[in-house]
């Protein structure tokens, strides 16, 4: 009798929604790097989608989880108080901006259930504005303001009342130039108060300061500004999801900050402890001051040995991580400029720090979702592991490791050459 595989034991007791993307079988990880049960290296360009922001296994985050494991490995912060909980809730707030709150959970969608359950019960009122394309995660709430896939919503319809959708700007595919794009998506915003909600009646407006999933879209500022003069004028609290942009993705700690303008509420996650389960809500004080015992909680949120890797974390990112994240994202930006002029279908690149779309289109100015297909396979059989994202699933996304050096960028670029040249036309 043949041996199963993983994939073959997983699948016999797990629901096919629990299909991976690869069918590789991972034993170990380091830096950049996994290594397969058969002893063959990958180069990581997915960092556990967004996840693992310093590298598999980074030893200064492994040596503050092991010390912590040997102090405490659980204590519910709804019972009792433990040091790297409140320490990591103190460093992120600073980071925030000061006079800021926050209140920890286990994963990125939990995080915007409570930024939504927050803005809801500060403002006492029942509308979110959220944006087409937005990915914000796999709960009900969170599926609910998700507008990226419509298989994401199948067959839980109706989801959350009073959730309505907006235009994120999207200047490669309009056409437009950023002011235009700008004034035609915030004309949509209007539109929804004339049309489907009073502002008055809006909690929030809920945004991705970067689009992930939705294609790796950076918005114009001008943009990002006005949505916030826009909350400023009817007293609406912006959201921003900072689950994927968040902890030194785009060479900041958070995305924001390209964009000079600061939310009421931020939703963290991924990144924050580069692979210990956590997330994060973060609301101005005065927002946050109205949260009342009760109306949230969590039993997991804030673990002992998750807050000390995130405490690590930070500490790495301030000291070289986003500088880091800067330097070589540009290299990278470059090179793909350059890897564009061999390869017509490559229309756009696009990005901030290390966190790069690459969008492919056909002759007939098509989404060309079969070629990221192809790269995607050719790539993971030279030992690079890709993602795709968009809508259209035509878009690359680059999420590598923010400790990457040039030579892996060559090294990666050097794959995609190959892998394109042998796809062909």
């Amino acid at each position: 009798m043949s041996k199963k595989s993983l994939s073959e034991r997983a699948n016999a007791v797990m629901p096919p929604l629990a299909k991976r993307i690869t069918e590789l079988e991972i034993e170990k990880g380091r830096g950049a790097y996994l290594w397969d049960t058969k002893g063959k290296k990958y180069l990581d360009f997915s960092s556990g989608i967004g996840v693992t922001n310093l590298g598999h296994n980074h030893p200064y985050i492994v040596q503050k989880a092991q010390e912590q494991m040997e102090k405490l490995v659980h204590g519910c912060h709804n019972v009792v108080y433990y040091k790297p909980y409140v320490e990591l809730a103190e460093k992120i707030c600073h980071l925030a901006g000061g006079d800021h709150k926050l209140y920890f959970s286990n994963s990125g969608a939990e995080a915007v259930e409570g930024a939504i359950k927050l803005a809801k019960w500060a403002t006492k009122r029942p509308g979110i504005i959220a944006f087409k394309r937005s990915f914000h995660g796999r709960t009900m709430g969170a599926t609910t303001v998700t507008a990226s896939n419509a298989q994401y919503r199948k067959e839980y319809e109706g989801l959350l009342p009073s959730v309505y959708f907006a235009e994120y700007p999207y200047t490669f595919r309009t056409g437009l130039t950023p002011e235009a794009e700008t004034e035609r998506c915030l004309q949509s915003i209007e539109d929804v108060f004339h049309y489907l909600i009073a502002p008055e009646k809006v909690a929030a407006i809920l945004m991705e300061p970067v689009q992930g999933e939705g294609g790796y879209i950076v918005p114009p500022v001008q943009f990002v500004q006005a949505v916030r003069d826009l909350c400023d004028q009817h007293g609406i609290l912006l959201i921003f999801d900072e689950v994927q942009t968040g902890f030194g993705r785009t060479g900041k700690m958070f995305a924001h900050e390209h964009f000079g303008v600061k939310p009421d509420i931020m939703s963290l996650a991924k990144g924050i402890a580069n692979g210990f389960p956590l997330s994060a809500i973060v609301g101005k004080r005065e927002v946050m001051d109205k949260w009342s015992s009760g109306a949230h909680g969590g039993t997991y949120g804030g673990n002992p040995i998750s807050c000390a890797a995130g405490l690590g974390v930070i500490e790495c990112l301030e000291q070289g991580g986003l500088d880091n994240a800067v330097l070589v994202g540009e290299y990278f930006i470059e090179k793909l400029h350059e890897l564009a002029k061999k390869y017509s279908d490559i229309q756009d690149i696009r990005g901030l720090g290390l966190m790069i779309g690459m969008e492919f289109v056909t002759k007939e100015g098509k989404p060309n979702a079969h070629k990221v297909h192809q790269l995607q396979e050719k790539a993971l059989e030279k030992g690079l592991l890709l993602l795709s994202c968009g809508v259209d699933k035509n878009v690359i996304r680059f999420i590598p490791p923010v400790i990457i050096r040039k030579e892996h960028v060559d090294e990666a670029i050097d794959i995609i050459d190959d892998c394109l040249n042998e796809i062909g036309k």
